[in-house]
């Protein structure tokens, strides 16, 4: 199969399969085929599909279960007037104990509510596992056996990451939340993640909270700009 040729079953596959594709799953489509391409070859054609859609309003990304197609987030307003259901907004409740979890996992609901200083509302920990942003992956071996939480593949994939390594540092972080209160003063860890700084990178709308609301309504984040890279 010529290399074109090649390029255009993969680029077919990624816009058919409306999920992302591994380089494993791109090969096994020719596995009834004479003709088996190699890694370094699909790689190749990955690369080149890559520099094909730099300039349109489609992108090539890697993210943490493959290769796919997505709209570029600056035709994120346009895109979100194609559904008319109302998109879902989350508490800054909800996106900083996801962005907690993200950055402690695992971590105990305990845990999380010892660095925020209040509660933590069972909706917020049953969204994130509906959502399927977070899941259990043991139990503390401390008296009670708390649920252990950390995040998934798709938690990866709906913020475009490869990898938690992606995430932005402290110093980022510290730099662009406008709010006082710094919930990561107590860590030291290298490996930082603010779901607030990630939102802002997805073109995502932060709203800031109302003045005397309650925990768990303060602060929405609407998601709506970003529905083509989380269905």
């Amino acid at each position: 199969m010529s290399p074109d040729s090649l390029k255009h079953v993969i680029e077919a596959a990624l816009l058919a399969a409306g999920r992302p594709l591994r380089v494993e799953d791109i090969i096994a489509l020719f596995e009834q085929s004479d003709d088996l391409p190699q890694r370094s070859e699909i790689q190749d054609a990955l690369a080149q599909l890559s520099a094909d859609w730099e300039a349109r309003a489609l992108e090539l990304v890697e993210v943490s279960s493959g290769f796919r197609l997505q709209v570029r987030k600056e035709f994120s307003l346009w895109m979100g007037r194609l559904w008319a259901e109302r998109p879902p907004r989350y508490s800054r409740a909800l996106m900083e104990t996801l962005a907690l979890i993200a950055y402690r996992q695992p971590i105990t609901r305990g845990e999380i509510e010892d660095v925020r200083g209040v509660s933590v509302s069972p909706n917020i920990i049953r969204t994130l596992l509906e959502r399927e942003w977070i899941r259990v992956v043991g139990r503390r071996e401390v008296p009670g056996r708390p649920e252990l939480f950390a995040t998934t593949t798709l938690f990866l994939d709906d913020f475009g990451l490869k990898a938690l390594a992606e995430m932005p540092t402290l110093a980022e972080i510290r730099d662009l939340d406008p709010h006082p209160e710094d919930l990561f003063a107590e860590m030291s860890a290298p490996v930082p993640v603010s779901l607030a700084v990630n939102v802002s990178a997805q073109g995502l709308d932060v709203h800031p909270p109302p003045n005397g609301g309650p925990d768990d309504q303060a602060g929405q984040v609407s998601l709506s700009e970003a529905k083509e890279t989380t269905d």
